[in-house]
This record gives C-alpha cells, structure tokens and sequence, in this order.
C-alpha cells in the first residue's frame, strides 16, 4: 500500500527522491543496495548490463531471463514502500537486455522513424514492455524524444537514438511508444529535456554548450506528449543553452525545468534527472551543490547511475545532503514534500 507523504518523515522523504544503481547479480552479491532500499528507503533502482567504471567486471546487473527476474524480486521484496524498478531499455544500441543473454532482438529508435506510420514503432514499444514486465521491471527511460538536428552528434544521432528530424513525427512515434508501455504496465520517460539532439557534444564527458544549435522546435515533442496525456515522466538534460538559462545547464536551472517545462508546457507529471554522475555535472559541481540546485530547479528523482563512478554509500550521501540541506534552508521543505509526493502519485499509477 502507498503511504501519504504526511507519514514519512524528512529522511524517508529525501530517500524516495534517489534512483541508484548498483552492483551485483543476485541478492547475495547485493547486500549494500538491498541495505538502501529496506533501511534508508530509496524509492528506485536503476539497471545495467555492463559495468563502465570497472570494464573487467564483465556482469554488472544482467545475465539471463530467469537470473534477473529473481534479482528483481528480491530487491523489490525488500522494499517497505514500492520500488521503481528502470532501465534504459530504447532498443537498438541503447539495449542493457541484450539478445547474448537470451533476451529477444530490439530496434532501435531510427530504425522505427524510417516507416511511414507508427505501427511498427507500436509493436516494437509492446514487445520490449512485454520484456520489461517478465523481468519485473516497471520504468523505462525512454522514449528519446531528441530530434535528429545534429549530424555530429556523438551520443544521440550517432547511436540512432533519433526517430527523426521532424518533431512532430518524432512526437507521433513517441506517443505510441509510450502507449504501448502503459498498455503492460510500465511507465516511460521522455528524455532529453529541453533537447540534446542539437548538441555536438556528450555530456557523459563533460560540458556540452547548445546554445547556437538549439531551436524551439527541439520543444514540440515533449508539447504533443504532454498535450496527449502521453508524458508520465520527463528527464533533464545537463546541456547549456544561454538562451533559456546564461548560467547553469538545464538539470540545474529553474528557469527550464520550473520555467519552460512546469509553466510553458504545462507539464505536471515526475521530472528525472539524467544521471548525476555525469561529467557535465561533476566536472563543475560538487554533489552538496549540485543536488542542491537540481532539487530547488525542480527534479524530483535524482539519477545516480553509479556506474561512470562506483560509490556504495551514495544514497546516504544524497540523502543526507537533502536533510542537511532542508534543516539549514537552502532547499526549501516544500519542495522535497512536492517531490516525494509526485513520486509516490506516480508509484501508486503502476
């Protein structure tokens, strides 16, 4: 049963606002993360298949079919509050449930733009749902919702992560991809915000500016999904564009996330971040300050993928950061209660 907000206190609160990676196969190799969620009380984990920041690791968290539902179980099992169970599962070559280890073949994101309709994309969206919910898993990071806007583009073009240069096709294989993850079950994320498809830079490795490629039209994606009640979640990027905000990149900034998101679009549903351990972010914030800001700019889920860098005692990093941080009133009390409370709406809708 899902507990009102009310009933938490400020840690467990600050605790449903972290989605942490980990690592381990099985719940015997997992001891601290399971610690995280039935101690401190994370609200969600997030799922690999290769570990980056050690490659001799050769598993990370997926070996087969049957292995992972059993991971799942367990780590959903320990939960007192029901767990976000995620994956960046997009299709293609962003693929963590790969066809060596007995999951089925996926498409990717371009691949499905090329068709004139959104049949395909339709029926591609369900068999990898259909994947997901055999797994247990609950959230997919995705669709991207990138355009094709850039043909440098390192991270998003280059990895045919784009269903198109067209926003409004992109908007219309986004929205029956979304559909069809709702329709088993699973909600999606809608990712970059406010685009990354401009960009000739990865901001996995470190600041990426935006802000003489970047046009409002990168927008109207993320418009037709909210307009068609399509959008369940929606994932900052860490881009710079001085237009919208001449300081900070737009997981840090109000001005986009609370500003153009909330206000211009009218987006009301759970704001991710992309993974706080990216070099965009911590080659110019440390974690107090970059948390800090992600909160008061409006994130409600905090990504800690916890594979760029391994660090097991991340949550209560995060976690205390957020307590110390309301206790003193740099983040308002409000906000982390606003936050814990769309993720608690958005958990009681699985």
């Amino acid at each position: 049963m899902m507990p009102s907000p009310d009933s938490l206190t400020l840690r467990e609160r600050a605790a449903q606002m972290l989605l942490v990676g980990f690592r381990g196969c099985h719940a015997d190799d997992c001891s601290a993360v399971l610690d995280d969620i039935a101690v401190t009380g994370v609200g969600g984990v997030i799922l690999f298949d290769r570990d980056v920041a050690d490659p001799a690791l050769t598993l990370r968290n997926v070996e087969s079919p049957a292995q992972l539902r059993a991971l799942v179980d367990a780590l959903r099992s320990a939960a007192r509050i029901p767990l976000l169970v995620a994956i960046d599962q997009e299709g293609g070559q962003v693929n963590r449930l790969k066809e060596a280890r007995g999951f089925p073949v996926s498409v990717s994101h371009a691949a499905l733009g090329r068709a004139e309709g959104v049949d395909g994309t339709r029926e591609a969206a369900s068999a990898i749902a259909g994947t997901l919910a055999a797994a247990g898993i609950n959230f997919n990071l995705a669709p991207v919702v990138d355009l094709d806007a850039n043909p440098d583009n390192p991270i998003i073009r280059a990895r045919e992560r784009c269903f198109s240069s067209d926003p409004e096709a992109v908007a219309r294989h986004a929205i029956a991809y979304a559909e069809a993850h709702r329709a088993r079950g699973l909600m999606c994320c809608a990712k970059h915000f406010p685009g990354h498809g401009s960009a000739a830079g990865d901001t996995h490795a470190g600041f990426v500016d935006v802000t003489a490629t970047w046009s409002e039209r990168e927008l109207l994606p993320f418009r037709r999904m909210i307009e068609a009640g399509a959008c369940d979640a929606v994932m900052s990027a860490h881009v710079f564009n001085a237009t919208l905000d001449p300081v900070h990149p737009a997981t840090l900034s109000p001005a986009v996330l609370t500003g153009v998101l909330r206000g211009q679009l009218g987006f009301e549903g759970l704001i991710v971040s992309d993974d706080m351990q990216m070099g965009a972010i911590t080659a110019h914030y440390g974690l107090q300050e970059a948390v800090e800001r992600a909160v008061c700019a409006g994130v409600d889920l905090l990504c800690f993928g916890n594979n760029l860098h391994f660090d097991p005692q991340i949550a209560r990093k995060v976690v205390d950061v957020l307590v110390r941080a309301v206790e003193e009133r740099r983040v308002p009390r409000e906000r982390v209660d606003d936050a814990c409370a769309r993720v608690l709406s958005f958990k009681s809708r699985l």
